[in-house]
């Protein structure tokens, strides 16, 4: 490790200059596979099998789903390899100077709730397995892990990309070796899956649960990290090719997503149950689960450095005037507060998947617009220096109301066919021509991006260019 590789990093929101954009592709992929080596994408496989779909259907769907859900993601990080430029202060271009700042606040709010989710989890495998070594579960044993995982992943978050980047680089290879083992023992003892599982489900029933997944591990998963996406590909060079960013992207989120929510989902065939402590316990025991402990701590970790940096960046870019450091800060208190909620909320499952949908709702027509503006309005050409401008200055304007109506009308449109599990969040169309069918993210991104376009100036980007072409 040299000490170019781990650095502090003292860049904001401003423009990466090119002089510290040292990433690679393979680093990239080390951040998303790290991302997403997590026990929640085992809780998110178990999903179909607790939605009484048979287990070949539920690989198929988390197979299917992803490689489309990646691909969007993958888009969005050749947006911030092409200028620069963090997310949310790309929204700009679409959104207005000011009128981003919406999304960006979201991106806040919900950036605290994924570190909250991220460390229920290995909160909850940790004290199971401790439990095999006559450790108790009590709520002083639960905040000690919480407090420990906590103060290092703020650590490292708050230390910035380089820190990131270097602790998935050699972190990620350990626990793909721990991943075949349990996938090895999971899959190769006796009674641990029914490979035989097989749906008792009406045709609609059968097809709405199916769409339902779809949204939740499949196409909908690789959606719910796209706010973050540009964050960390702004620091590759403009010598690398965006097509490269993108694979090396694509697979660093595909490859672990679809393994752990396979692995979650066959164990579940027979466990019937998404917690993944009783996965944990159901198939390994011993030595075998302090190895997996190691896992489970990592995921989290992985995952939530990149929610304390991201959050961070979206506070700045809705115009908080706070240091970074400052921010993350806060954003750690405040993602320690939401984990004790969930550790001791009557029921996590319910309030995970209220949070979950209510995520995928905005996300989608925010992407529509995003991927419309960028690709197909400006050729995935922006001026940079005027997502910094006042409103008053930018050629991108204070607030685009095309793109704002655009937005609430995908948001509308996606809310309408939303299976959702609570009064609410159940959509009409879904309710009752669709037979509880789910195709929010599909509708939200097609209406968005589409109203858009229609109603935006047929202007490509502006003449003075402040980035390279693509590749």
């Amino acid at each position: 490790m040299t000490s170019s590789e781990l650095r502090a990093d003292d860049h904001n929101i401003e423009l990466i200059p090119d002089a510290d954009r040292d990433s690679t592709g393979p680093q990239q992929m080390w951040i998303w596979a790290g991302a997403n080596i997590a026990p929640v994408n085992w809780a998110l496989g178990a999903l179909g099998i607790i939605l009484k779909l048979g287990l070949w259907e539920t690989i198929a769907v988390i197979v299917l789903g992803n490689l489309v859900g990646c691909a969007i993601f993958g888009a969005f990080t050749v947006m911030g390899h092409k200028t620069g430029v963090n997310q949310m202060v790309l929204s700009r271009s679409a959104f207005g100077v000011r009128g981003a700042y919406l999304p960006s606040i979201l991106m806040f709010l919900m950036t605290l709730c994924w570190i909250g989710v991220n460390t229920y989890f290995p909160v909850k495998i940790a004290v199971a397995i401790l439990g095999q070594f006559g450790i108790p579960d009590t709520w002083l044993v639960e905040i000690v892990i919480i407090t420990l995982v906590m103060a290092l992943q703020v650590g490292i978050g708050v230390y910035g990309f380089y820190a990131i980047r270097t602790f998935e680089k050699y972190t990620v290879p350990v626990t793909i070796v721990i991943m075949v083992l349990m996938s090895v023992l999971a899959w190769t003892r006796p009674g641990v899956v029914n490979w035989g599982l097989t749906s008792s489900l009406p045709p609609g029933a059968h097809l709405a649960m199916i769409t339902l997944l779809m949204t939740a591990i499949g196409v909908g998963w690789g959606i719910s990290w796209v706010t973050w996406a540009s964050d960390y590909s702004r620091f590759v060079p403009r010598s690398v090719s965006s097509k490269s960013v993108f694979w090396y992207s694509y697979i660093g989120m595909f490859v672990p997503t679809v393994w752990l929510a396979i692995l979650g989902a066959t164990i579940a065939s027979t466990t019937l149950d998404t917690d993944p402590a009783k996965m944990v316990s159901a198939v390994f025991g011993g030595t075998t689960s302090i190895l997996v402990l190691l896992l489970v701590l990592h995921g989290p970790i992985a995952s939530n450095i990149l929610n304390v940096y991201s959050a961070a960046l979206a506070a700045l870019s809705a115009g908080l005037k706070f240091s970074r450091l400052g921010l993350a800060t806060i954003v750690g208190v405040a993602g320690y507060l939401t984990t004790l909620y969930f550790i001791f909320a009557p029921s996590f499952a319910k309030a995970f998947d209220n949070w979950m949908i209510s995520l995928l709702l905005w996300m989608s027509p925010w992407a529509g617009v995003v991927l419309a503006d960028f690709f197909i309005k400006r050729k995935g050409k922006i001026e940079v220096a005027e997502l910094y401008k006042g409103a008053e200055t930018s050629v991108y304007g204070d607030i685009n109301w095309g793109a704002m109506i655009a937005f609430f009308l995908g948001l509308a449109a996606g809310w309408s066919v939303e299976d959702g599990l609570v009064g609410p969040l159940q959509g009409p169309i879904s309710l009752g021509l669709l037979g509880g069918a789910d195709l929010s993210w599909l509708f939200g991104i097609v209406i968005s991006g589409s109203v858009y376009l229609i109603l935006s100036k047929r202007v490509t980007a502006p003449v003075a260019m402040a980035t390279g072409t693509g590749r």
